[in-house]
Order: C-alpha cells, then sequence, then structure tokens
C-alpha cells in the first residue's frame, strides 16, 4: 500500500484542482499532509523535508528564473500600449487583397503577442476582444473567426521566446543532468533554455504556416470571408510593424547568437518594449501601474506554483515514487516508444485541468529524468511537450482557450460553433506532432548548428 502513496498524491491533486482550489497551496498542502501521515505512520523519514529550505534557495539563485518577470513584463508593456492592436489594423490592410486575409492577419499578429507572452489565456482574450467582432462584421463564419482566434492564442506554448518555453526549458535542464548523473556520467552535457528557444523555431514557423494554408484553402470555399481590399498607407504600416518585430529579432538573435544569456535579453526585451510604448505616448503613470500591478501577479502565480511544485516533488521522491515510475514505464510494452506515447497521453489529458505551469512545475521532473534516461532527445522532448499542451488547450470540451474566448465572445457565437472551429486547427496539430515524431530533426538540427 505504501508503494501506492505517490499515485495516490497525484490522484488528490488533480481532484481538488477540479473543485477550483488554488493550484499552489494545493501542491503544498498535499504534500505537507502526505508527509505527515507518512511521519505518524512511521513510514516517511521527516529529516526529508530538512532539503526543503536549499530548494527554496536555489530556486532564488536561478538566473534564468529572472527571466519570466522580464518576459512577462514585455508582453504585458505591447499589450497595454495597444501595439498590437495597431499591428492587427494595419496588417489586416495589407493582407486585404489575400483570401481570409483579417484571419491571416490574426495569426501573424497573434503569433508575434504570444511570442512576447506565452500565457494562453491572455493571448486568448487580448485577440478574441480586438479581432473577434471585426471578423463577424467582415462576413467570417463563427466557426472559422473562434477557431483560428483559439488556435492562435495557444501558439505561444511553441514560439520563441516565451515563458513558456523558458520554464520548460530550465525544468528539463535539471531533468537532463539529472538522468546523466543516475547512468553514471558525472560530467553532464547541459541543455539550455536557448537550445529549446532555438529548437522550436522550425516547428513553431511550420505550424504557422500550416493555419495559414488551411485558412486560404478555406477561404476559397468560403468567398465571404475573402474581404475586401483596403487602401494601404505603407508608411504608417512599416512605422507601426517594424518597431516590434525587430524587438524580437533583438531578442531571439541575441539569444541564439550566444550574445545575451535568455534573462539578459529578457531584460532588453522588457526596456525595449517600455521605450517603444513610451515614444508611443501610451505609458502615463497610470498605465505603467498597470502594467506594473499585472506582471507582479502573475509572477508571483508562477513562482508560488514552483514552490508548491518543489515540496510536493520532494515528498514524492521521498515515497520512492521516483523508482515508481521508472519500475512503470521500464515494464511497458514498446520500450521507449511506449513510455513516450504514456507520457503524452497523461499530460495532453492534465492539460485538461492544469495550466503549462502547473505540469512543467509537476509532472516534466517526475517523468523528465526517466525518459531521458532511456536515450530521448531532452530538445525534441520539451517541443513535443509544448505542442501536445497546446493541443490540449484546444481540444473540447475542457480545454482553457475555448473557455477564455467563450468569455469575451457575443452572445449569438455558439459554443458548438467554437468547438467546431478548432476541429480543424487540432487535425494540424496532431499532424505537425507526427511529423515531428518521424522526423525529430527537425527540432534537434538548428540548435545542433548554432551551438
Amino acid at each position: 500500500m505504501i508503494e501506492l502513496v505517490p499515485l495516490l498524491m497525484f490522484a488528490a491533486v488533480c481532484g481538488l484542482l477540479m473543485f477550483g482550489y488554488p493550484v499552489a497551496f494545493t501542491l503544498g498542502g498535499t504534500a505537507l499532509l502526505a508527509a505527515g501521515l507518512g511521519i505518524v505512520c512511521g513510514v516517511f523519514d521527516p529529516a526529508l523535508l530538512r532539503a526543503f529550505p536549499d530548494r527554496l534557495w536555489g530556486i532564488m539563485q536561478n538566473g534564468t528564473l529572472m527571466a519570466v518577470p522580464l518576459f512577462v513584463l514585455m508582453g504585458v508593456m505591447l499589450e497595454r500600449a495597444r501595439i498590437a492592436e495597431e499591428l492587427l489594423v494595419n496588417l489586416a490592410k495589407v493582407f486585404s487583397r489575400l483570401p481570409a486575409g483579417m484571419a491571416v492577419s490574426v495569426v501573424v499578429v497573434g503569433a508575434l503577442l504570444a511570442a512576447s507572452t506565452g500565457i494562453v489565456g491572455a493571448t486568448v482574450v487580448t485577440m478574441g476582444l480586438m479581432s473577434l467582432p471585426t471578423m463577424l462584421n467582415r462576413g467570417y463564419s463563427p466557426r472559422l473567426a473562434t477557431g483560428t482566434i483559439c488556435a492562435t492564442g495557444t501558439l505561444g506554448q511553441i514560439i520563441p521566446p516565451s515563458i513558456a518555453l523558458v520554464l520548460l526549458g530550465d525544468t528539463l535542464s535539471n531533468a537532463y543532468q539529472q538522468a546523466q548523473l543516475s547512468a553514471g556520467i558525472f560530467n553532464p552535457q547541459p541543455v539550455s533554455v536557448g537550445d529549446l528557444f532555438v529548437g522550436a523555431i522550425i516547428p513553431g514557423m511550420l505550424l504557422v504556416t500550416a493555419y495559414i494554408v488551411y485558412l486560404l484553402f478555406v477561404a476559397e470555399r468560403e468567398p465571404a470571408a475573402s474581404g475586401v481590399p483596403e487602401d494601404v498607407d505603407y508608411l504608417q504600416t512599416a512605422k507601426s510593424l517594424l518597431p516590434p518585430i525587430l524587438l524580437m529579432l533583438l531578442v531571439l538573435g541575441s539569444i541564439i547568437s550566444g550574445a545575451a544569456t535568455p534573462t539578459e535579453a529578457a531584460a532588453v526585451g522588457a526596456l525595449g518594449a517600455g521605450l517603444l510604448a513610451r515614444s508611443r505616448g501610451a505609458l502615463g503613470w497610470h498605465r505603467a501601474g498597470e502594467v506594473g500591478r499585472s506582471t507582479l501577479q502573475v509572477t508571483a502565480m508562477v513562482f508560488a506554483i514552483l514552490i508548491g511544485a518543489s515540496l510536493f516533488s520532494l515528498v514524492f521522491r521521498g515515497y520512492n515514487g521516483e523508482e515508481l515510475v521508472t519500475g512503470l514505464f521500464h515494464s511497458l510494452p514498446g520500450g521507449v516508444i511506449g513510455a513516450t506515447l504514456l507520457v503524452m497521453a497523461v499530460i495532453f489529458l492534465l492539460g485538461f485541468i492544469l495550466d503549462f505551469i502547473e505540469i512543467t512545475f509537476v509532472v516534466v521532473p517526475i517523468v523528465g529524468p526517466v525518459l531521458l534516461a532511456m536515450g530521448v532527445d531532452p530538445v525534441w522532448l520539451g517541443i513535443m511537450i509544448a505542442l501536445n499542451l497546446q493541443t490540449s488547450f484546444l481540444t473540447p470540451p475542457f480545454g482553457f482557450a475555448l473557455f477564455y474566448l467563450r468569455g469575451v465572445a457575443p452572445a449569438e457565437v455558439a459554443t458548438g460553433a467554437i468547438y467546431r472551429g478548432v476541429m480543424p486547427f487540432i487535425a494540424i496539430q496532431l499532424l505537425v506532432m507526427c511529423v515531428l515524431a518521424l522526423w525529430p530533426a527537425l527540432a534537434t538540427w538548428l540548435p545542433g548548428q548554432v551551438s
């Protein structure tokens, strides 16, 4: 019975989260309750809890995690300064001669916005408020409009730079070192957040291209969605497009070239976003206060979950949960392929009730070292997890993106239309995941070239 305690802990966390309890306190509370009962029953060593302050100190000293508030600040700044809205309006004019030009502009702007935040809810809500009424007024079907916005809002899971990849990269880095040490490799090869950023470029661009190709195909069958050509002020369009795009290229390029760490690049991005907002007169004291509060809220949420997850994983390992997972994976038919498929299935289902932050901090540290010890490439695994979560957040009836859009969509847009609208994009997601599974080099080739 004692060997099942780790599984019972995991099930308890999922059950409590479904009742709406705060994630950070659910993780920490479940861990403390399990540890307390174990100490009373004499099956858990209380000395293990003394390692928790060391874990907190490790979090405080982790320079990579400093990128989180800086990337959040950059994304919130671009959103509150209405830079994304201006981008959408001008790109819609540029693409107005294309079939589904407005939808294509939503994908492009959504990809840029997602890259700057990596937060599904923020991107879906922002794009829903900005573009959904306009798309409906221009003759787009509710199904196509809502499906495009939901799918675009989840791109932050895979397009760098985003906090999703920062957190996933840091967690996988720790898991990879642990896997190598357990294999007797005492000079472990590192894998960095920058490696994950570079590895995500080709799959991310492939996904955006597939979205656009699908929209162009649908527009040929739905002429009402083709839009009406508009006059374009190319000078104004260039003024709105170039600064944020150059900012993204500066941030990502400095990481890829090795000129800056992710944290340093995030600082440059936050500063650049502030200067950009200031130059456009969009950063008064009131707006700056809103940006600061929003950044503080998101950052506090991330680190509170990280602390709770750290305590949970400590108690989980104290009950030999890692050995339980290792034995389970090695007993599965199909070896590493069977284990990887199981992990992907579990992560996909957990994506219905957990955000990417919880899954990154709770699930990946448990299954990551085992899979990596079995020979799975860490960059490929990170990209697959990101794509998997992105698909989960789109899938009815529990996908987070669907809930977020439902909250801001007009009452006349039926929930069924939202569900039907995301189905083709889910198929695209699954297709890209299959392609990446068959050709892992799509994720691993570019990091090898720039390292």
